[in-house]
């Protein structure tokens, strides 16, 4: 297997992260498979998909983690895969748990980090960053779920990082926590951070990324802001609710409702008319369409929709 060393050239692209042809085999399996992303300086880019998509591979390989197999990958117009310490100094990576000592104080965990870069972020700087200014003392193990988390993202930002490799930052978190960390999360992102964000949460990346790319299989199959990816579906999507005992809805709708008892849904690329047929129908029976709501699809329908393609081309292949 050969490791390919090419890089984009710095001159050429103004990129924060730039990948081309990108892929990595393990044996006869190929997690990546030609991936192109570009992410700009100051941008939060997130990567979609379920497990096994190829995310994580292609974090770790821009993080110098791991060795690519082929293509081509740049990262503050460094090579990753060379592991060079100017490279390290610039970037801050966020994981999962960072297992640090649990009765070291937040401040003592800090400035142990802080230790490690020739030009950290000024310690009360990094504890407004991420709110835990009032628990500088406080030890490690003492520390919520919520306020743990916060340090971790510290940590990751404890040499002052110009990029910022956020690894599912609110797995586990209540939905109160969740929001707090999406304001520390823009907190970062007002100070000019570049971010790759990885999240199984679609709301999470409508309200953080400024685009998303969304894999399957190895591969990118749908890039672009998450209003242009919802946009770009054709169809729209009616709800509506039917009081017990209602008489059933009218047929010749242009497509099949969905739903049950008196919830219903229907996915139409012609509302106009579908709507015309319901509402002169309610009003012909006397009835309310209860709770009627009109819509784009969400991020998350997008990605259900595009994940199940992918499932079926898979099972043709």
């Amino acid at each position: 297997m050969s490791t390919a060393k090419s890089t984009p050239s710095a001159a050429a692209s103004d990129a924060a992260i730039e990948t081309r042809g990108l892929r990595k085999s393990y044996g006869a399996l190929e997690a990546v498979r030609g991936v192109d992303l570009r992410v700009a300086p100051g941008e939060t880019f997130a990567l979609l998909g379920p497990n096994g998509a190829g995310k994580t591979t292609i974090v770790e390989i821009l993080e110098g983690h791991r060795v690519r197999s082929a293509g081509e990958a740049s990262v503050l117009g460094h090579d990753p895969a060379a592991g060079e310490r100017a490279f390290k100094e610039r970037i801050g990576i966020v994981l999962q748990s960072a297992g640090v000592d649990p009765f070291l104080s937040v401040e003592e965990t800090l400035n142990l980090f802080r230790g490690y870069y020739p030009r950290p972020l000024p310690l009360d700087d990094l504890l407004d960053a991420v709110g835990l200014r009032g628990k500088r003392r406080e030890r490690v193990r003492r520390l919520s779920g919520g306020q743990q988390r916060r340090l971790d993202v510290a940590i990751g930002l404890a040499g002052d990082p110009e990029l910022l490799f956020l690894d599912e930052p609110t797995t586990g978190f209540d939905p109160s926590a969740r929001r707090e960390a999406w304001e520390m999360v823009e907190g970062l992102k007002e100070r000019g951070k570049t971010i790759l964000l990885t999240t199984h949460y679609m709301e999470e990346a409508e309200r953080l990324a400024d685009r998303v790319a969304i894999m399957a299989r190895g591969r990118v199959v749908a890039e672009g802001a998450p209003s242009e990816l919802t946009q770009r579906q054709a169809s729209t999507i009616v709800r509506f609710r039917l009081a017990d005992g209602a008489p059933a809805p009218p047929g010749g709708l242009t497509a099949p409702l969905e739903g049950e008892g008196g919830g219903h849904t229907l996915t139409t690329t012609e509302p106009t008319r579908d709507l015309n047929l319901l509402t002169a129908w309610a009003v012909e029976q006397s009835i309310e369409l209860e709770g009627l709501s009109v819509s784009r699809p969400s991020l998350e329908e997008v990605f259900i929709g595009l994940m199940g393609e992918s499932d079926a081309e898979g099972a043709e292949s």
